[in-house]
């Protein structure tokens, strides 16, 4: 049920370009080259890969990270 809540949330975060965690603006992250885009680390430890086709931001994989 918890889950219900926070994903929307999260969703419309991630859709404005902030992290889901701090609310930072993800432009202003660390960012590093990766085979599936641009890999973007946030201050409070949060890892994104950025579609570089589209600009859009999406929760890195354990196996991307």
């Amino acid at each position: 049920m918890f889950k219900n809540v926070i994903a929307p949330i999260q969703a419309w975060l991630l859709s404005q370009g902030k992290c889901v965690g701090c609310g930072m603006p993800l432009s202003k992250a660390k960012t590093q080259k990766h085979k599936y885009g641009q890999m973007v680390t946030c201050k409070c430890g949060r890892i994104y890969i950025q579609d570089m086709k589209t600009k859009k931001y999406r929760r890195a994989l354990l196996n991307e990270v």
